[in-house]
């Protein structure tokens, strides 16, 4: 701990307030709304370049790339990983809502009472700069890694544009770790906003689209018909229900307890008996709960609930990531060596942050958990509940913490080569 104590003076001492800022600034000035990637890849190339990260591109679709690059260390330290999404969520009313104020350009990056605002401020560049600006931190200071440090800044990750959100990019990065183009890291930072907080579980996810179909019928002889409409009645019913149970069944001590939220319905219209309805849900899982076997018990549960004959149901899961269906809950070892590291270095450069938490969103770790078989934890600057909101922003005084704190990270993990 002293050796670290004395790493974070050393690192606080050469922070370039100014440099770093700006390099924030800068990321948010490149509008990278999802499907636009490449205008932010562009900036970090030249930004990684600088680094000798020596960054590679490919498209995971047509002029959608991901980078990715990597500092070699001397070969006798271990490897960590900081992945990151380049996308962000829509400015749909941000001018509008922000309209002759600093903020009324949502890629303006206006600095305001200490904070950096505009739309990907928080999620994720923050996390995204802080990586990058740590190395750069360690080169100010002379310091080399005996390991070797890697990055991969990903696209499609943000769903609620049409057609997009599906993790392609990250799909795309994980194919070329299974065929052997991309080695395999020991440890991994998802830079995901956590107020630089450790979040080692996660929730997982399932959304679905029910249609109920009954007949239609005209209002004076509703006895022809079969009412969807009360059909569906009785199935939000059921569902509520269920929710209750989820949650006294399921709990998790980060992550909290499982339920379902019911999140639109729509059915009827015209004078006459309504022959369809639909609901749309979403299903949140804690950590040791299976997608499949939550899918096939909601889905159970909504069919008992009718006995009207002649009611039908249709199924469909519109947010495959991972999984089919939707985003698997995750978790990691919170006893890991390096997670208590990582906390050290943060609560050093930011105390009383650096706790260990669980995520009250779903992102990708589950890629790079269950299928490169890397423990990962999310952890950044930045406040989740913030984001995709019209008050995004990230502090600035978080943000050149979490610098000192990664790049003091680096190097008690990668460790420093004499």
């Amino acid at each position: 701990m002293m050796v670290m104590d004395k790493l974070n003076s050393k690192l606080t001492q050469l922070i370039d307030r100014d440099k770093y800022i700006g390099l924030l600034q800068g990321a948010v000035q490149h509008e990278s709304i999802t499907g636009n990637e490449a205008n932010f890849v562009g900036y970090l190339s030249k930004k990684m370049t600088d680094l000798n990260l020596n960054p590679e591109q490919e498209d995971f679709l047509p002029n959608r790339p991901n980078i990715w690059g990597r500092r070699k260390g001397n070969g006798i330290g271990k490897t960590l990983q900081f992945i990151g999404h380049t996308d962000t969520v829509h400015v749909n009313g941000w001018r509008e809502n922000w309209a002759g104020d600093p903020r009324e350009n949502p890629f303006g990056a206006a600095i305001i009472d200490g904070q950096i605002w505009g739309r990907g401020s928080g999620d994720l560049k923050a996390g995204i700069c802080t990586s990058l600006a740590a190395l750069d931190l360690l080169d100010v200071a002379g310091i080399s890694l005996n390991g070797d440090v890697q990055y991969a800044f990903i696209g499609d990750e943000e769903s609620g544009q049409e057609r997009t959100g599906v993790s392609a990019g990250i799909k795309q990065y994980v194919k070329r770790f299974e065929s052997g183009k991309t080695s395999k890291p020991d440890f991994a930072i998802y830079t995901e906003p956590t107020q630089l907080n450790i979040f080692t579980a996660q929730m997982g996810f399932f959304i679905l689209d029910i249609k109920i179909i009954g007949k239609s019928a005209y209002f004076g002889v509703p006895e022809s018909g079969i009412d969807a409409l009360k059909a569906s009645h009785k199935a939000l019913a059921a569902i509520w229900q269920h929710s209750e149970h989820l949650s006294q069944a399921h709990n998790h001590d980060l992550v909290g307890n499982a339920f379902v939220l019911v999140t639109a319905i729509s059915g009827g219209g015209y004078i006459a008996v309504p022959g369809e309805c639909s609901i749309s849900l979403i299903r949140k899982l804690v950590p040791g709960e299976s997608l499949n076997d939550a899918a096939t018990q909601l889905e159970q549960v909504i069919r008992a609930s009718n006995k009207l004959e002649g009611v039908e149901f249709e199924f469909s899961y519109p947010a495959g990531r991972d999984h089919k269906l939707g985003g698997s809950p995750a978790e990691i070892d919170n006893g890991l060596p390096e997670i208590k590291q990582l906390s050290n270095a943060i609560e050093l450069a930011l105390p009383e942050h650096g706790k260990i938490k669980g995520a009250p969103f779903w992102s990708e770790s589950p890629f790079v958990i269950n299928q490169m078989n890397c423990p990962t934890v999310y952890c950044a600057p930045g406040d989740i509940t913030n984001c995709h909101t019209f008050e995004e922003r990230v502090d600035i005084e978080e943000y050149l913490a979490a610098i000192v704190a990664f790049a003091s990270f680096m190097a008690t993990y990668c460790g420093i080569s004499e």
